[in-house]
């Protein structure tokens, strides 16, 4: 995670929300992404990205069963399929709009078939 402070130039080339925390989940996803020419072990992603072993592992479970991440023991990457990657965070989106507009408590009112097909 950020350690408070960041290079000049990354804040001067970086997009105005890029900074917006992200959840965990989040950043392994955008992690692997950025490296999907690798495959990487839970605990070095989690050194890399400032967060627990056993957090990160349970994260990489909930993507694999969503068919986000591929796994073959001991190792993690970005899933090739990238049109699944691209439709989960067009949903992703969709649900944090939906519950800036709505709130929480009204999104399972929301929930399409479209939804439950990537989930």
């Amino acid at each position: 995670m950020s350690s408070g402070t960041i290079d000049i130039e990354e804040f001067e080339n970086a997009d105005g929300d890029e900074f917006e925390e992200r959840t965990d989940t989040e950043e392994i996803v955008l992690f692997l992404d950025e490296h999907d020419d690798r495959a990487w072990k839970a605990a070095m992603i989690a050194e890399r990205l400032g967060l627990k072993t056993d957090a990160v592992s349970a994260i990489l479970s909930r993507l694999k069963e969503r068919e986000l991440v591929r796994h073959k023991r001991p190792y993690w990457a970005i899933t090739d399929d990238t049109e699944r990657l691209h439709a989960a965070y067009r949903l992703h989106r969709h649900h944090e709009q939906a519950d800036e507009q709505y709130g929480a408590e009204r999104l399972e009112e929301l929930r399409t078939d479209e939804m439950e097909d990537v989930q």
